[in-house]
């Protein structure tokens, strides 16, 4: 036996085959180190952003005229110029864009002639302008008082000015977006009623009560902005020039050349924190991305929500009680060809079905008595069932090979133990199957999170600081536009005023988004495990 092994193991056929095997082997590494390289790329790019770099002065020759130009090193480059000589350069990152109208510098090393790390140096964040670098002057306050930073207790007091500042916006943005988008609400709702019922003593009297209150919102909103605008925080930057920043848009004010190494780490949690917990700024390219998150983690469940049935459901009516033939063939090949078909397709089809003809009767039906259109317009709902339509092929796939792998034996004894048909598929038959039909769910919420062409049709948006899900009755609100962290970031590359600006928020918001798609895969994946284990059956 042994020798007949060996002589099979010789044979001309073992032969051929093997370098197809060790071929395969080779793809499937290659496949895996460029997928490693690209999650590395974006995790050490995106960490990047939020580590508090060391700053740099440099003195430089140009053209004759010494210039100081203060930042932190971006990248480094070659840059070839007309004659064909190569130059080194590094990118620097110097802030102040109001100051020079763009934060990044190219300087030639050849031009450099000397470079220096001040500890006073400063990184302000602010709330408008992006962050400015510079050495701290002073602080202004509005009674004539004035704070030299040479004193010792110079950085506490910013603290605090920053902490109590952050509270009044705290306190101006709920009489903003709370006291007063009621009151507007409530008024809108009582000029409808005008304009459809005619006017009304009671009608007038509340509207009366309503502007009087407004009044009264509107004083103390603009007494909190005079308070956010009485002190001013004086700085200097590199090269010379003042900034006056109010304390109230100051956002946090840190010294990394100062700073130890714990103390870096801390600030980078805290931008961390900062860019997951906060709205953005500055055309997207400053703040954080909270609401992209939240949009995008809540249409995902929804898009579930409606996919899941629907391809569980015709799945088994395709698997179970179709009569097998061409028309039920034909069927699997359109709904395999469907998981081919361009999103963008899809997004058309959802803005043409969904939103003009479905959202176009539901305002008839029920709010045409607005002037501006509510569910005819693009919102969280139609581009979740927009998405719903793009993954369902996957959902539907995956189930009927689940259903296929159930052992007939087990089938055989539900039925001869008296189940019928559908309480076979109910108790036996599903139960064996939900792995599998995760495995489907996994992957269309996998599709469907990193989508972006379709929802650009459908209801995502650049900016949308309103939530769809949020404390305000009704509480859901299924008409909202929303933010998106694909369109994010498809957003910052492609359609930013500052490009270098937006680059380490690109690298920072993909990462984000991998990490969340990763999180929810292994949520169901863990599901999935203990369905395995819960519902395992033997063989017959």
């Amino acid at each position: 036996m042994a020798d007949s092994k060996q002589a099979f193991a010789t044979t001309g056929r073992s032969r051929i085959g093997e370098p197809l095997v060790w071929l395969t082997a080779a793809g499937l590494a290659i496949g895996v180190v460029l997928t490693l390289g690209l999650l590395g790329l974006v995790v050490v790019k995106g960490m990047e952003s939020f580590w508090p770099n060391r700053l740099v002065v440099f003195e430089v020759d140009q053209d004759g005229t010494e210039l100081a130009v203060g930042g932190y090193v971006s990248q480094e480059r070659e840059r070839r110029d007309m004659s064909g000589v190569y130059h080194e350069e590094i990118q620097v990152f110097r802030g102040n864009r109001h100051l020079y109208g763009e934060s990044f510098v190219y300087l030639d090393r050849a031009n450099i002639k000397s470079s220096s790390e001040p500890e006073d140096l400063l990184v302000v964040e602010r709330l408008e302008g992006g962050r400015a670098i510079g050495r701290a002057v002073a602080i202004e306050f509005g009674e004539g008082v004035r704070l030299e930073a040479s004193d010792p207790e110079f950085m506490s007091r910013i603290a605090g000015e920053i902490e109590s500042r952050k509270q009044l916006r705290e306190e101006l943005e709920g009489i903003e977006k709370g006291e007063i988008g009621r009151n507007s609400g409530r008024v809108k709702e009582l000029k409808n009623q005008e304009r459809l019922n005619g006017s009304s003593p009671e009608i007038e009297a509340e509207l009366a009560t309503l502007q009087a209150e407004y009044a009264e919102f509107d004083k103390e909103r603009l007494e909190i902005r005079e308070r956010l605008e009485a002190d001013q925080f004086v700085m200097e930057s590199v090269d010379g020039r003042d900034i006056t920043i109010a304390t109230g848009e100051l956002l946090d004010v840190f010294q990394p050349n100062k700073a130890g190494f714990f103390e870096r780490v801390g600030e980078t949690f805290r931008r961390i924190w900062s860019f997951l917990s906060s709205n953005p700024r500055e055309a997207n390219m400053e703040g954080g991305v909270y609401p992209a998150i939240f949009g995008t983690v809540v249409m995902t469940l929804i898009m579930s929500i409606f996919v899941t049935p629907f391809g569980v459901i015709a799945a088994i009516y395709l698997r179970e009680y179709a009569k097998q033939g061409p028309l039920v063939q034909a069927v699997r090949i359109s709904v395999n060809n469907l998981a081919g078909v361009p999103s963008i397709v899809f997004g058309v089809f959802g803005l043409a079905f969904f939103i003009y003809f479905v959202g176009g009767v539901v305002d008839d039906w029920f709010y045409s008595d607005l002037q501006e259109p509510v569910f005819k317009s693009g919102g969280i709902l139609w581009a979740s069932l927009t998405l719903a339509l793009l993954t369902v092929p996957v959902v539907i796939v995956a189930t009927e090979e689940a259903l296929a792998a159930v052992p007939r034996g087990v089938r055989e004894a539900a039925l001869a133990c008296g189940a019928s048909k559908w309480q076979t598929i109910q108790r036996v038959v599903l139960p064996a199957s939900l792995p599998g039909i995760l495995t489907g769910v996994i992957l269309a919420m996998a599709r469907g999170a990193g989508e972006v062409a379709p929802l650009m049709l459908v209801g995502v948006v650049k900016s949308a600081p309103d939530l769809p899900i949020d404390g305000v009755a009704p509480f859901i609100h299924a008409e909202r536009q929303f933010m998106h962290l694909g369109f994010h970031i498809y957003d910052l590359g492609f359609q930013s005023p500052d490009s270098e600006a937006a680059k380490p928020m690109v690298f920072a918001t993909t990462l984000l988004l991998i990490t969340i798609v990763v999180v929810m895969n292994l949520t169901a994946i863990m599901i999935r495990n203990h369905l395995r284990k819960k519902y395992a059956t033997s063989s017959f």
